[in-house]
């Protein structure tokens, strides 16, 4: 944990708001890579840090195990887990169906104000995509995906791709490069194109060609730094 010391918890924080900021602070250290994997976290070392008690860094920790993050090795204790092929195997092979769902709800669902919000999206991404400015452009790309999905109208969908969106910005930041910039934004733009004019088969045919497409350059980045000595 080498990140600077954060200020200390607000008082009158509850049990509930620690825990959960705790939980997103980890959470979003390992998905930006700044734990990378193979990284073992310490419950005393990271409780002095982030000035809190190790109650609510153990839970955090619980629950960082429960959705992946995290895995318990002999010896080592809690440890960050690789993200490998097989697993970005297993999110594409879901992210394709219920995305191109998303898609073609969106199509039918989305309202004018929201095709705004998703068109000025799209126009951040670009900008900061075409300013070399990658790890923003990454996470406007990202807001993109879950902006689509909330734009379905189906409450059950949602629910369903929520618990997906960390290990999806984690896939997203350890296998972007700069070339991807505008590639990546063309897709969005395209689908935003079939959304905004309502074309429900083309907004799902679209988004499942640009997960497919995401899925090769994906693995083909993992196996390769996996075979790397």
């Amino acid at each position: 944990m080498t990140s600077p010391r954060p200020a200390a918890p607000p008082a009158g924080d509850t049990p509930r708001s620690l825990r959960e900021r705790v939980y997103e602070e980890l959470r979003e250290r390992i998905v930006e890579a700044e734990l990378p994997a193979g990284t073992r976290l310490v419950e005393r070392e990271i409780a002095e840090e982030l000035r809190v008690s190790r109650v609510p860094v153990r839970e955090a920790m619980q629950r960082l195990e429960s959705e992946g993050f995290l895995s318990v090795r002999p010896r080592r204790g809690s440890v960050v887990t690789e993200f490998g092929p097989e697993d970005a195997e297993h999110l594409f092979d879901v992210r394709e169906n219920l995305e191109g769902l998303a898609a073609r709800l969106a199509a039918r669902q989305a309202g004018p104000e929201e095709l705004l919000a998703l068109e000025e999206l799209l126009a951040r991404a670009r900008a900061a995509a075409e300013s070399g400015r990658l790890r923003e452009a990454v996470s406007l790309n990202a807001d993109f995906h879950r902006a689509v999905v909330g734009l379905s109208g189906n409450p059950l969908l949602v629910e369903l791709m929520a618990p997906l969106d960390s290990r999806l910005r984690r896939l997203f930041r350890l296998t972007s490069a700069e070339s991807d910039g505008e590639p990546m934004c063309g897709a969005h733009e395209r689908l935003y194109a079939a959304i905004r004019d309502r074309d429900e088969a083309a907004a799902e045919s679209l988004a499942r060609a640009h997960v497919a497409a995401t899925r090769a350059s994906a693995l083909r980045l993992l196996k390769d730094r996996r075979d790397t000595p």
